[in-house]
């Protein structure tokens, strides 16, 4: 399901949130979520096109 991320928000390579950071992802900027699970939403970042996750409360509404 796409949604719009109403803040900006660090693309991470996995669920820790120390891991990896794949790229910084804009306040408006659209992430399909495949699932979500533990606070943490997986998915792809359209914009740069890479696959990670996300704080799950980054995202907002139904793009």
């Amino acid at each position: 399901m796409p949604r719009t991320l109403s803040a900006a928000i660090s693309l991470r390579a996995a669920s820790a949130a120390d891991s990896e950071i794949l790229a910084q992802l804009p306040q408006g900027d659209v992430f399909e979520v495949l699932e979500l699970a533990g606070g943490n939403a997986w998915g792809v970042a359209r914009g740069p096109g890479l696959v990670g996750y996300i704080d799950a409360g980054a995202l907002g509404d139904p793009a």
